[in-house]
């Protein structure tokens, strides 16, 4: 299906997702960090990479993609995606820092 639309942000994002399901996870990583460069930003990728990140021990870089998040999905008006990676973010000792 991503061969016929390869800028389908959900086929993208369901991608991403299986293969962090499949442990691949630099390539599912990688397709996270494209959509949160997208325009818009894909506000879920932000939170799916910082909880992939933090499964894999890489808190500090969680902790970043969170607040980059939390700051984009402030701008697009998704009070509750920011309040949910915000509860993330707290919960790996991330308020206050940076």
């Amino acid at each position: 299906m991503l061969v016929d639309d390869p800028v389908d942000t959900f086929l993208r994002y369901s991608l991403a997702m299986e293969l962090d399901k499949e442990e691949d996870h630099d390539t599912s990583l990688e397709r996270l960090g494209e959509l949160t460069k997208d325009e818009p930003p894909y506000i879920p990728a932000f939170f799916m990479a910082s909880q992939q990140l933090a499964r894999l021990d890489r808190v500090d870089e969680a902790r970043s993609v969170l607040r980059d998040g939390i700051e984009q999905a402030r701008s697009q008006g998704d009070a509750h995606a920011a309040s949910e990676m915000s509860e993330f973010l707290a919960s790996l000792g991330g308020l206050g820092e940076g």
